[in-house]
């Protein structure tokens, strides 16, 4: 009987769909384990083959621990609110909601044929009101919340608007922007308004100034992640700076939990590293520096020890005083500096170490112990939103500052230790604090700028604090395809909608395009204005300042659906709460999470920050979110280039390139016959472009260079896994990619490579059909295949627990391989290689399993053990006598039979020198002691 691998999987991923095979249970006695991939988005190119490695990996894991006993949860949904959908609706003028519910049947499709054990009764999607609804929720929940930082948790904002009653906010230790002292009567006597912009600066959601990577032509802010090049990720649009009211998270009054919190979960130490960095925690100290025409301007530095070392200063272009300081002949050049800088990306301006750009203001700071005037310089290497926006340059002992120094001629002036007598330059003092590091080690430094510290507050010009390079998250997103902010504006203040009004509804508008005026295009809305009375939106028109008043325009960003979504899970259907408190005590949080390392200062930060909010606020029981965490690598396509001469239309074949001026395009690897070399008339009818391209020939052929890089659609190097499964079938994609290397590691793509996977199942289902029909039978094992099973169980578990999924299935295919030599056909030692193989060919299996009596699926098998003893490695070495002589001597297992002895003895190639003719009468064993051969 064939391997008919397409009808086995069409039956059993119907059968899976029919059964609810994977559905999990909301509670059990069973110890539950969560399995989690990272939230699809469903693009319209669909699956490539990169893109299953993680699902791979997840579901044979899932499938293991179920086969253990554990009640698993693994379920699916998709991300589907989002740039591309909306960019989409603005190029046809076609809903997102469509196109994104085109792709997730598309993306639902891809990913059944490819035999996931998903629970598909749990799916939603990020775009659903039913999912929206509790987002917009939380966003309440945080706006009604502020960060306590004796207790070490977020509380009500009730609780602060009672401690602002009864004492003023001078007694308040609060995450949140610097305000001016005030007392209990002065609360009392503000306006509503007033105490509204007072709380503004401590809600955990808040709207405030904010600088902003703006994307005019996408007509919206952009994340760090989403510009590169000063570009738009999407559509290569130019991307400026730009200050703008939006809302903002506090996820800074997270800052040490957050970075704390690394220390108990268990993920890769890349990763942790990373956010660790972007954290960025340093001690040191707040320093006042007076203007020579009154005004002040404060610092953060870490080294207080090296003030005296300080020639000049340096503001962020952004900086809000750069406007009242700069004189007048210096203005023209500032306002041109601060417009170039625009155009840079913060993350480009960090990363740029070896360029330094500045400007002189024309004002001056003095230094507060030497009364020195210190020049006022902008720059684009400090930023506004980095300790206080400002710097005191050290360019003797920082290397930016020496660069900005030697560039603009400004004084270097290096501080010498001299123990506890420090001397410099231009000034001389007897006090232990202007010490620098290039001379001491790491506990002197410390001291160092102990000491300095104690100067700086005894002086009165500045304190010793702890800093974190985290900054607030902005969550404004000028777009359409998002969550609407649940907020309406009277007079201007924010005001929460009511909590059993949600969800507000994504309205329907004309165009996903801003309005003429530059507004969000939920401002075409034409009911987008909330009536108080009535408790709900209504048309625009009836918007009056007294009883309707307007709807904010902004939508959510992508990541704000994304940051709980795996605890929707747990109780997707709850109208009542966003998750029940039953489940989530029972599923508590993701046991393993299985996704990109690029997430790490996005997604996996904003998540964290979430759940520890909801946490404070007793809605979850667990302090993190993801207990363990791994980054799969990616699997690489291998690129095809041609070489086009520059302003021709004359390609060259890559063995003739030299040194002529040429541009190297992708091409579609469609395109190639016999390994490079380029179907010509394929391309000619590829573009319209290339319709009448001359191409130099070599040999007569045209040959393509090629490149290992990543899979991507723009690369025209993707593989549709759909092709893959009808030729090959989803189990040897399973097993294929799980084959080519360690799950973490980026590995390329070679489709040659397949065939000896596919190979291998085949040789694995004539284990089961040797006769050419199935056939097991019920024979006992001889000890070498039981010692080939086991050793298998124990190999693959070890495995699998490791997620070493490569070495497992070369595990398998080292079992199947002495088994088929063997001719081992032995229901005892075959089945339980069906439960064995099944989380990696869950197909196969099934099959095999239903043909070896069983009406229940093998998801549901118990998972075998491996028997040490059929692993015993001891050597007897046997005396070999001929009548009584000893002769040579062989060796054999302890615990083979004798009989087995008695066969193998006759295969030595010395006893047919021993015989000599003679005829053997009998052989005599004595097990583990002697064998002696009667002639």
């Amino acid at each position: 009987m064939e391997y008919d691998f397409n009808n086995i999987e069409r039956y059993w991923q119907k059968y899976w769909k029919t059964h609810q095979t994977f559905q999990a249970d909301d509670i059990t006695e069973k110890i539950k384990y969560y399995v989690l991939d990272m939230f699809p988005y469903p693009s319209g190119a669909g699956l490539h083959i990169g893109h299953p490695l993680g699902y791979i990996a997840s579901d044979i894991y899932a499938r293991h621990k179920r086969a253990e006993g554990y009640h698993v949860l693994h379920p699916i949904g998709f991300d589907s609110f989002g740039l591309p959908a909306e960019q989409y609706a603005i190029q046809t003028g076609q809903h997102p909601a469509k196109t994104t519910e085109i792709n997730i049947q598309r993306y639902k499709e891809q990913l059944s044929k490819l035999g996931f054990s998903f629970d598909w009764s749990r799916e939603f999607r990020t775009s659903d009101p039913s999912y929206y609804r509790w987002t917009q929720w939380i966003f309440i929940q945080l706006f009604n919340s502020w960060y306590d930082q004796e207790a070490q948790r977020a509380r009500p904002i009730e609780s602060l608007i009672e401690a602002f009653e009864k004492n003023g906010n001078q007694t308040i230790k609060a995450a949140g922007t610097t305000t001016n002292p005030f007392t209990a009567e002065e609360w009392k006597n503000s306006t509503k308004a007033k105490k509204e912009i007072i709380l503004q600066n401590y809600r955990l959601a808040f709207r405030s100034k904010a600088t902003v990577n703006w994307c005019p032509e996408l007509g919206t802010v952009l994340a760090n992640d989403e510009v590169k090049d000063r570009k738009s990720e999407r559509g290569g649009y130019p991307v400026y700076q730009k200050e703008m009211v939006q809302w903002s998270m506090r996820i800074t009054a997270y800052a040490e939990r957050l970075l704390k919190g690394l220390d108990e979960i268990d993920w890769p130490e890349a990763l942790k590293e990373s956010q660790s960095y972007w954290i960025g925690k340093s001690f040191g100290a707040r320093i006042r520096f007076e203007l020579t025409k009154g005004n002040s301007i404060e610092i953060f530095t870490t080294r207080p020890d090296t003030i005296f070392g300080t020639t000049f200063m340096v503001l962020a272009p952004e900086h809000p005083i750069v406007n009242q300081i700069t004189t007048a002949e210096h203005r023209l050049a500032v306002e041109a500096y601060i417009e170039e800088i625009k155009k840079r990306s913060e993350l480009e301006r960090l990363s740029d170490v070896k360029n330094v750009s500045g400007q002189f203001t024309g004002a001056y700071t003095l230094h507060p112990f030497t009364g020195k005037k210190l020049p006022l310089y902008l720059s684009d290497y400090v930023l506004a939103n980095y300790g206080t926006g400002a710097i005191m340059a050290v360019p003797a002992h920082d290397s930016r500052d020496h660069r900005f120094a030697k560039r603009f001629g400004l004084e270097i002036l290096e501080v010498i230790s001299g123990g506890s007598d420090v001397q410099t330059e231009a000034h001389e003092t007897k006090e232990g604090y202007c010490i620098h590091s290039d001379f001491l080690n790491k506990l002197e430094v410390k001291v160092a700028i102990k000491k300095a510290i104690e100067k700086i507050e005894e002086k009165g010009i500045g304190q010793g604090m702890i800093n974190y390079r985290l900054r607030d998250a902005v969550f404004s997103r000028q777009r359409y395809w998002g969550e609407p902010i649940p907020i309406y504006y009277k007079k201007g203040i924010a005001v929460p909608l009511p909590e059993q009004k949600l969800p507000l509804l994504l309205p329907d508008i004309d165009k996903y395009i801003p309005t003429e005026e530059g507004e969000p295009p939920l401002r075409r809305a034409k009911a987008w204005a909330w009536d108080e009375k009535q408790q709900k939106v209504v048309n625009n028109e009836l918007m009056d300042e007294i009883q309707v008043f307007l709807l904010d325009t902004n939508t959510m960003p992508g990541w704000a659906g994304s940051s709980w979504y795996f605890l929707r899970y747990m109780n997707p259907k709850n109208e009542e709460r966003f998750v029940n408190q039953q489940a989530e005590n029972y599923w508590q949080n993701v046991d393993l999470y299985i996704g990109g390392a690029e997430h790490a200062t996005g997604h996996l930060l904003y998540a964290r920050f979430w759940h520890k909010f909801l946490k404070d606020r007793d809605w979850v029981s667990t302090e993190e979110p993801f207990k363990k965490l791994i980054n799969q690598g990616m699997i690489l396509g291998n690129s095809a280039f041609v070489a086009r001469v520059n302003g021709t239309k004359k390609f060259i074949s890559a063995g003739l390139v030299k040194n002529q001026d040429v541009q190297e395009l992708h091409i579609d690897i469609q395109l190639l016959k016999h390994g490079d070399e380029l179907d010509v008339e394929k391309f000619k009818k590829w573009r319209p472009e290339f319709a009448e391209a001359e191409l130099i020939l070599e040999g007569g052929k045209f040959f393509c260079r090629r490149k290992v890089e990543k899979m991507s659609k723009s690369k025209y190097n993707v593989i549709n896994p759909d092709e893959i499964c009808e030729k090959y079938g989803a189990d040897t994609l399973r097993m294929y990619e799980m084959f080519l290397g360690s799950l973490e590691q980026s590995k390329p793509w070679n489709t040659q490579g397949i065939i000896g996977v596919h190979q291998f199942l085949r040789k694995f289902w004539r284990l089961f059909h040797s006769t050419g029909v199935f056939h097991t039978d019920q024979e006992p094992p001889t000890a070498e295949e039981s010692k080939v099973l086991h050793q298998a169980i124990k190999k693959i578990r070890k495995d699998i627990e490791n997620l070493s999924f490569n070495t497992s299935v070369s595990a398998f295919m080292i079992a199947v391989n002495a088994l088929t030599a063997l001719k081992c056909c032995k229901r005892i030692i075959l089945e339980p290689l069906v439960i064995l193989i099944a989380p990696f060919a869950p197909h196969i299996a099934e099959a095999l399993w239903q043909r070896l009596g069983h009406e229940d699926s093998v998801s549901l098998a118990r998972i075998p053990n491996h028997d040490p003893q059929h692993l015993v490695e001891e050597i007897i070495e046997y005396p070999v006598m001929f009548n009584g002589k000893l002769r040579f001597k062989a060796h054999f297992q302890a615990n083979i039979p004798t009989t087995e002895i008695e066969q193998q003895i006759l295969k030595y190639p010395k006893i047919q020198d021993y015989l000599n003719g003679k005829t053997l009468k009998k052989i005599i064993i004595i097990p583990k002691k002697v064998i002696n051969i009667v002639l």
